[in-house]
């Protein structure tokens, strides 16, 4: 057998047997777990029922659940708004500029997000920088503190989550072709309608990629919302934690898990089939552009 043929077999078998491991078997753990009852001292008692499951049907789940989905939402905005000029200016600065711009993206992966997101608590409490800042400027006339508000986990979530929103947006800008946008000026569109007509639809499988890198970890992050919102906003990752550590409700803890698990499969397969008729419309449009 060939060196690079039996390395490459020996790297798919070491990810698959990782995945097998550390993914598959604990999520397959919890699937079986929902379906236990709760005990009071061994976290679970024998005995299959869908006591979890009915109740997640409680209507305060479902609030739990739209207010997870509506606050990841906004957040991918957020990040979309402020992560789509920053990569469209990395796209086009210069060649010896760019690696530079993408370490300044790359660089907070370097540093654990807990570690940052206490980062940010220093900036914006009460006396903290930015409170400082204000005061210095005359702006504000005493401390103010925008700790434990929605507007602090906006923040959090926007500071942990924008590179992910800028790396896939870098890498389609930068796939664009210029000479499709001087096509669009010498046809007359101005610098709006050459974006609205052009720039935005070709790179709109870089706007889809990034937009689930974001949303899918806001809907289940927990600490930020705990840290910098004070635990005032119950979301879905805060539900479960509480149910797995405070409330030892395991049964309950992995149904919403799953349930959570598999919102988030089924929004994975929406996003790769508008990936892929994004693609198709970029080609389809790229071949009647060079029909005759």
């Amino acid at each position: 057998m060939h060196d690079g043929t039996l390395f490459r077999r020996i790297c798919i078998l070491g990810v698959a047997a990782w995945l097998l491991v550390f993914a598959l078997a604990p999520n397959a753990g919890l699937l079986v777990v929902s379906f236990l009852s709760r005990h009071p001292e061994d976290f679970v008692a024998p005995g299959l029922t869908l006591d979890a499951y009915t109740r997640l049907m409680d209507p305060t789940f479902a609030a739990i659940f739209w207010e997870s989905v509506r606050l990841a939402a906004l957040a991918t905005l957020v990040c979309l708004l402020a992560g789509y000029p920053f990569a469209y200016g990395i796209a086009r600065a210069s060649r010896r500029a760019r690696p530079w711009l993408l370490l300044m993206v790359v660089v907070p992966f370097w540093t654990n997000s807990l570690i940052r997101t206490y980062a940010v608590i220093i900036i914006l409490k009460s006396r903290g920088v930015l409170s400082n800042l204000l005061e210095a400027l005359g702006l504000t006339n005493g401390p103010v503190s925008l700790l434990y508000t929605d507007t602090a986990m906006f923040v959090g979530f926007t500071y942990t989550l924008l590179p992910f929103m800028i790396l896939p947006l870098f890498a389609a800008i930068e796939k664009l072709d210029r000479n499709l946008l001087d096509a669009a000026r010498d046809l007359g569109a101005g610098s709006l309608r050459a974006f609205w007509n052009v720039t935005l639809p070709l790179t709109m499988p870089g706007i889809l990629a990034g937009s689930m890198l974001v949303f899918l970890p806001a809907l289940g992050m927990f600490y930020i919302p705990e840290l910098l919102g004070g635990g005032k906003s119950m979301l879905i990752g805060n539900f479960i934690k509480n149910q797995m550590l405070l409330a030892r409700d395991w049964p309950l803890g992995a149904a919403a898990s799953t349930v959570l698990t598999v919102a988030l499969a089924v929004m994975i397969v929406l996003w790769r089939v508008a990936s892929r008729r994004a693609r198709e419309d970029e080609t389809e449009d790229l071949l009647a552009e060079g029909t005759p």
